[in-house]
């Protein structure tokens, strides 16, 4: 068995933060680091929201192509651990799930002609205030409303509007968690439409962009740094998603929607 001596791996660990250093400079660093943490953290506990949370302080520091497509690599890839804790539910109604996804697909390759067309800041905005008018209207009431009845064709409009603007701006999970937290449905029914349907979507934007050409040393090394934070937060998330009950999480995602209009406005001021 061949082995690597140990004064090489050093010597490629020292390279390695050699290059992190002079490709980013402190403060960038920590806007990525601070992205993937709050990221993170917010995929494992509702299987969405990744952007919503991260975008902005990406934004700050990075153009806006390679913060859309490091933010839909950082919640596929942290995602996968939030798609096996709901594996067994996935596939309980293949039918709504598969018309729920394959609707959000339509909408990816306008979303990312947008991406082209469009300023993100002001994309930012819209989805921000939106969130957070749903969110002060529904979130201190005493009861959520429900939604019980079949809606194949809401359901299917909410899915276009989710890929188009995960297309544009990786923010594919902001429409549809509000409203599949109008769904009085499990916590674990509501996470399998969610995170396999921000996962079908932000990997075919992920392709798209790559396909384009739209990948470069910043992207590779910025994941070097984002991945292991983002994976560690969404640990902690997922451990409070098996803590919480039905209700609560239910509550939760009204409450994160605010809070995520909120992170979003703030961060356009980056």
């Amino acid at each position: 068995m061949l082995r690597v001596p140990s004064s090489f791996a050093a010597h490629d660990n020292v390279a390695v933060i050699r290059i992190l250093r002079d490709m980013f400079d402190t403060q960038t660093i920590f806007y990525l680091v601070i992205g993937a943490a709050a990221g993170g953290f917010i995929n494992g506990l509702s299987g969405t929201g990744t952007a919503l949370f991260a975008l902005g302080f990406y934004l700050a520091v990075l153009d806006p192509t390679t913060s859309v497509l490091m933010v839909a690599l950082l919640a596929i890839l942290v995602g996968v651990q939030g798609l096996f804790v709901v594996r067994h539910n996935i596939f309980a109604n293949p039918v709504r799930l598969l018309r729920f996804t394959v609707s959000g697909l339509v909408g990816v390759p306008i979303g990312t002609v947008l991406l082209n067309t469009i300023d993100v800041n002001n994309l930012k905005v819209i989805v921000a205030a939106f969130l957070i008018l749903y969110g002060v209207y529904f979130g201190f009431r005493s009861s959520l409303p429900t939604i019980e009845k079949k809606t194949p064709i809401i359901d299917t409009a909410i899915a276009f509007i989710g890929g188009t603007l995960g297309g544009a701006a990786a923010l594919s999970g902001a429409v549809p968690q509000i409203w599949l937290s109008l769904r009085p449905w499990p916590k674990s029914e509501v996470r399998a439409m969610l995170q396999p349907f921000n996962f079908a979507v932000l990997g075919t934007t992920s392709l798209i962009l790559l396909l384009a050409g739209n990948y470069d040393k910043k992207l590779l090394f910025g994941l070097m740094i984002t991945l292991p934070v983002g994976y560690v937060s969404a640990q902690l998330g997922l451990y409070i998603f098996k803590l919480i009950d039905d209700t609560l999480y239910r509550r939760t995602l009204v409450i994160l929607t605010l809070c995520m209009g909120i992170a979003t406005l703030a961060s356009t001021s980056f």
